[in-house]
């Protein structure tokens, strides 16, 4: 056999069984990056930070994976709106968080820039390839029942209008004694597990399967 022909059949034979090799071979499924966009509620405030219900998100997913929280106490919807395209840019998220709303709702800002804000970041994430969770908020009745009720509102009226999932309340539930701090609005760390139960229902089928679920 010349030389040259029998040096393409052993070429030929090596690829084939390296095709093997790689067909035999599992692939493992890319964890989801999970954004958490948030205020004082999701930062933690006044507690352990290990105690926040993000950090308890992170230790319910396990290595499966990766939460990245960009939330900062005292954080608008403006300034997380202008902060969002850098953060989208630096972590390629799957899944965005949304927990904004309530510094506005307690400056008495408008809810419908709060609206543009919040759907802003929607869009940007979306355009993103992410997909989006609302989680809502809810304000103390100071500025009258007009304002609450629009406030309340731009949530319900965003996850419509975009099709996102929507949590209503996030701090449903974490009304009893001891649930929240002195100051009467952020909650204690005994209220961090109900917030995460608030979000799990609607975060859960959003995750991509791990290898053991397929």
């Amino acid at each position: 056999m010349p030389f040259a022909r029998m040096a393409r059949r052993c070429a030929g034979a090596a690829l084939l069984s390296c095709l093997a090799v790689l067909s035999l071979t599992p692939v493992e499924a890319r964890a989801d990056t999970i954004l958490v966009m948030g205020d004082s509620l999701s930062a933690a405030y006044g507690i352990d930070p290990q105690a926040g219900w993000v950090n308890l998100l992170k230790q319910r997913l396990g290595d499966e994976h990766e939460v990245v929280n960009a939330s900062i106490s005292g954080e608008t919807t403006s300034g997380g709106s202008g902060r969002l395209p850098d953060i989208l840019r630096q972590y390629h998220p799957d899944i965005v968080l949304l927990e904004l709303g309530g510094n506005d709702g307690l400056r008495g800002l408008s809810p419908q820039q709060m609206q543009v804000n919040l759907a802003k970041m929607i869009e940007r994430s979306q355009e993103k390839g992410a997909e989006v969770l609302l989680l809502g908020i809810e304000v103390p009745p100071n500025y009258g029942p007009a304002y609450t009720q629009a406030f309340r509102e731009v949530f319900t009226q965003l996850a419509s209008e975009h099709d996102v999932p929507l949590v209503p309340f996030l701090l449903e539930g974490v009304d009893l004694d001891g649930m929240l701090q002195s100051d009467g609005i952020h909650p204690t760390a005994e209220a961090q597990p109900i917030i995460l139960e608030n979000v799990w229902p609607k975060l859960e089928p959003m995750l991509s399967p791990s290898d053991e679920e397929k």
